[in-house]
C-alpha cells in the first residue's frame, strides 16, 4: 500500500517536471566516443553465398556506409576492422576494439538457412537458447579453421562443441544490459523504419563478441538464401537503408548514455532544488521511521559507462556527493552514502527527480558489494 508521502511525492514530481526543459549532453574533455565497426568475413572467407550473393561484400558496403554517417559527428571516432576485401582473424577483430578502448563494437553479417526464413536479428553474447542460435554462432565461429595454429590462438575453443560455449559469457557479462539495449535500438529501427521482419534480440556464443571488453552486438541483416531479401541486401538501396537503420540505432544508444551521464541545462534552475526541498520536508516528518543498518553503506547507482568522468555536480545534473568506482573497464557512478535505508530511499527519489529514472540502491559491507535484499531482510537487522 502506498504511503501518504509517496502520493505527495508523485504529485510534486509531476508538477515540477512540467517546467523542465530538454537535456543537452556534452562530450567530456573533448574525448571521442569510439565505435568499432566490423564487416564480417573477407578475403579467403566469403561468408555465405546464398543465391550467388556474397556476404563479405554486402557486409563491407553496409559497414562503410554506417561509418560515413558516424564520421559526420565531431565527437564520434570510427575505427574499422577492415575497409577492403581482406581476411581478418576473429582474434584480431576483437583486439582492434580492445586496443582502441572502444565504447561500442558492432559486427555486421548476413544470414543463411535452408528454409524460407527471412528478417533481421541482432545478437549479444550468451549461451544459445536453442539449436538454431547455436547453428548461427557455429557458422560464424568456424572461420577460425582458416587460421594456422588456431588451436593455440583460441585456447582450445571448438566451434562444433556446445560445451565450448559455456565459458564464453563470463567476460561480456558486465556489458550484457548495455549490449542488449543497443541491440534493441537496432532492431527497432529495422522494424519501425524499414518494416523488416523482426526476428528479435537473441543470445548466442559468438567468439568475436566474447573477447571484446565493451558493449558489443552482432547484426544479422537478413537472409541471402531468401531470394527477395538477398536481392534487397545486394542492392545499393537495400544496403543504404540497412546501414541507416543501424546508424540510427547507434545514435539512439549514445543519446541515452548522454542523458544518463552528462550535463542538463534547466530554464528554471530552482525547479529541481524545489523537488529536493519538498522531499526533504516530507521525509523529515517521518524521522521516526529511520532504518539504520550498522556496518552497511547504501549508495544510489545512477549510471555506468566505459567513459571516465569527473564526479562533479555539473557532470551529473547538479547532484552532489557523487562517487566513482571502476570494475574492469566499466566505470560506475553513485550518488550519496548512508547507513540509513530510509535515507537511501530518499536519495533515490531525488536522483529520479533529477533525471535518473532507472537508478537503484546498492549495499556495501566492509568495502564489498553485497546483496541488497539479504541486508534489509536479515534477522540480525
Amino acid at each position: 500500500m502506498r504511503t501518504l508521502f509517496q502520493y505527495k511525492f508523485v504529485l510534486l514530481l509531476f508538477l515540477f517536471t512540467c517546467f523542465l526543459t530538454s537535456a543537452y549532453a556534452f562530450q567530456k574533455n573533448n574525448d571521442k566516443f569510439v565505435v568499432v565497426l566490423d564487416a564480417g568475413h573477407g578475403g579467403d572467407d566469403p561468408g555465405n553465398v546464398g543465391n550467388g550473393y556474397k556476404e563479405k561484400e554486402i557486409a563491407l558496403n553496409i559497414v562503410l556506409t554506417i561509418g560515413k554517417s558516424l564520421e559526420k559527428h565531431p565527437n564520434i571516432k570510427v575505427i574499422y576492422t577492415r575497409k577492403t576485401d581482406v581476411f581478418v582473424p576473429l582474434r584480431d577483430r576483437a583486439k582492434v576494439a580492445n586496443d582502441a578502448d572502444a565504447d561500442l563494437f558492432v559486427s555486421v553479417h548476413c544470414n543463411s538457412h535452408h528454409s524460407s526464413a527471412h528478417g533481421t536479428e541482432t545478437f549479444v553474447l550468451g549461451l544459445h537458447a536453442n539449436q538454431r542460435n547455436f547453428e548461427i554462432a557455429k557458422k560464424e565461429n568456424e572461420v577460425i579453421f582458416l587460421e594456422e595454429n588456431y588451436e593455440s590462438h583460441y585456447d582450445g575453443f571448438d566451434p562444433n562443441s556446445p560445451e565450448s560455449f559455456i565459458g564464453l559469457t563470463l567476460m561480456q557479462e558486465e556489458y550484457l544490459d548495455q549490449s542488449t539495449q543497443l541491440a534493441r535500438f537496432v532492431q527497432d529501427n529495422f522494424t519501425k523504419t524499414l518494416n523488416r521482419n523482426d526476428r528479435g534480440v537473441k543470445q548466442a556464443g559468438f567468439w568475436v563478441l566474447h573477447n571484446t571488453y565493451m558493449p558489443s552486438v552482432l547484426v544479422e541483416t537478413g537472409f541471402l538464401t531468401y531470394k527477395p531479401e538477398g536481392a534487397y541486401l545486394n542492392s545499393t538501396k537495400g544496403q543504404n537503408e540497412v546501414a541507416l537503420s543501424i546508424y540510427k540505432g547507434l545514435i539512439d544508444y549514445k543519446m541515452i548514455l548522454d542523458r544518463n551521464v552528462g550535463q542538463n541545462v534547466y530554464n528554471n534552475a530552482a525547479t529541481a532544488e524545489a523537488v529536493k526541498d519538498a522531499v526533504d520536508n516530507e521525509v523529515g516528518t517521518e524521522a521516526a521511521s529511520k532504518k539504520v543498518y550498522p556496518n552497511t553503506v547504501f549508495k544510489v547507482q545512477i549510471a555506468a559507462s566505459s567513459n571516465k568522468i569527473d564526479p562533479k555536480p555539473f557532470n551529473f545534473k547538479g547532484l552532489k556527493d557523487i562517487s566513482r568506482e571502476k570494475e574492469d573497464k566499466l566505470f560506475k557512478y553513485f550518488y550519496g552514502e548512508t547507513s540509513d535505508y530510509t535515507e537511501a530511499q530518499r536519495m533515490a527519489e531525488i536522483a529520479k527527480a533529477k533525471g535518473y529514472p532507472s537508478c537503484f540502491i546498492v549495499a556495501y559491507q566492509r568495502g564489498k558489494r553485497v546483496n541488497l535484499s539479504e541486508v534489509i531482510n536479515s534477522p540480525s537487522n
